[in-house]
């Protein structure tokens, strides 16, 4: 730090005074500058952290850039969390994929609801207690979506029966436009790990392509559009295994590392 800095408490970045770029309302949260002789100061927001005590981009931790560390001394809820999401998806786009010609897909709903759905619901709310807004957001939503899907197979909820009878395909319209809705969001979080790393990107990028096969298949009714969003889910959950696998694994418990491999980065932004 400069000793102009050092004499008024702010850097040229937080003084409007000494930066006559500065606009007041990029103190908000959300904004991000670099600073220092080298660059090697991050401020995020009001916050001033070197750059070497920011942890980068990591599957395993569901962190999609560089961030501080919590000020929370709680265990890393990502590969529950990933766990849950990944176990339940595996056995869906099986089923999906017809496997075994299994055509009853009920045995989800109790994975769906306890273990991609309840358990994954805890770890996202797990993951806001550690400042990890997207992780939080992330889990939380899709164990929403599995304690949702989970209940249209539950008869006391009524939802099959009330397309029962009909002879229009309103029950797959409406599934229809139940996934895509989840392949736009999950699409809006793939924006968000373009600075991340491989593993961490595929799992969110192929997950919105196979919300939206799942989609077309149930608009159209056509049985190989559905196929292959099973198969493209299986592979989704491998990628997913791998990422939670990441976030256990250490030097200290195993032989075998999950290296991240970082998508090219750099401070520049479209908008």
């Amino acid at each position: 730090m400069s000793d102009k800095e050092q004499a008024s408490g702010m850097t040229d970045l937080e003084n409007p005074t000494l930066n006559p770029n500065h606009n007041l309302s990029q103190d908000s949260l959300g904004k991000i500058y670099t600073g220092g002789e080298h660059n090697e100061y991050i401020y995020i927001g009001r916050q001033k952290f070197l750059r070497n005590e920011l942890f980068e981009a990591f599957g395993g931790t569901l962190n999609p850039g560089l961030a501080p560390a919590s000020t929370h001394k709680f265990a890393n809820p990502a590969p529950l969390g990933l766990s849950a999401f990944v176990l339940t998806t595996f056995v869906l786009s099986m089923f999906n994929a017809r496997a075994q010609n299994i055509r009853v897909p009920n045995v989800i709903v109790g994975l769906a609801m306890f273990y991609g759905g309840l358990v994954q619901l805890i770890a996202g709310i797990w993951e806001i207690a550690l400042e990890n807004t997207f992780g939080g957001t992330a889990l939380c939503s899709y164990g929403g979506f599995w304690l949702s899907f989970g209940a249209i197979y539950i008869p006391w909820f009524g939802i099959l029966d009330a397309y029962q009878g009909l002879e229009t395909h309103d029950l797959g319209n409406a599934l229809g436009f139940y996934l895509i809705g989840w392949s736009i969001f999950t699409f809006g979080l793939t924006l968000c790990t373009l600075k991340s790393t491989i593993a961490f990107f595929s799992l969110f990028f192929l997950l919105a392509i196979t919300f939206l096969l799942l989609s077309i298949g149930e608009f159209t009714g056509k049985y190989g559009v559905t196929r292959a969003g099973g198969i493209l889910g299986v592979i989704v959950a491998f990628i997913a295994w791998y990422n939670a696998y990441a976030g256990v694994a250490t030097k200290q418990n195993s032989y075998l590392m999950a290296k991240p491999f970082a998508l090219p980065t750099n401070d520049r932004v479209i908008f």
